[in-house]
């Protein structure tokens, strides 16, 4: 994600969906009794950076998650993003389907 004049690869959207699924993160880093700093520096990366992961402030993309399945020795599924649950209709999704009356959903 670097642009062609060589400057800092653009960061993604406030907002925009992770990659990961916070609360997995920490469940299973404190499943394999590591502190944030052991984490961090079995993966390179600082102890902010973990802390930010895990707060949902800061984005674990697919690489990174599976170095961390492998240092937490852990399903990559516990760690990733979940989608939404069959059937269930997200709040911008409900804003532009219509009710069962044929109109948009309140």
């Amino acid at each position: 994600m670097t642009d062609p004049h060589g400057r800092k690869p653009k960061r993604r959207p406030r907002g925009a969906p992770l990659d990961h699924a916070p609360e997995g993160v920490t469940y299973a880093r404190e499943q394999a009794g590591l502190t944030k700093q052991a984490l961090a520096e079995s993966l390179g990366i600082s102890k902010q950076f973990v802390g930010d992961i895990e707060a949902g402030r800061r984005n674990a993309g697919p690489e990174l998650l599976e170095q961390m399945a492998e240092r937490l020795a852990c399903p990559l599924v516990v760690l990733q993003a979940k989608g939404p649950e069959p059937g269930r209709r997200t709040a911008s999704r409900a804003a532009h389907e219509p009710d069962e009356a044929g109109g948009p959903s309140p």
